[in-house]
């Protein structure tokens, strides 16, 4: 189980640095919002759940 929860802090990890780069590009150009708009929103709802499902993994291991 420890080992799933250190997958599932590492894929936040990964997506967390990815938005971080991607994010201030995609709102600072001109007409990129309009074009990546759903890939700006899965990113964050995969995130989210991520998030949600680490939690949950945790609390059943401690």
């Amino acid at each position: 189980m420890t080992i799933a929860i250190q997958l599932l802090v590492f894929g936040l990890i990964i997506i967390s640095i990815i938005s971080v780069i991607f994010m201030p590009i995609t709102l600072a150009s001109p007409g990129e919002w309009e074009k990546s708009k759903n890939l700006v929103y899965t990113g964050a709802g995969i995130w989210s759940i991520l998030v949600i499902i680490t939690g949950l993994a945790n609390s059943f291991l401690g």
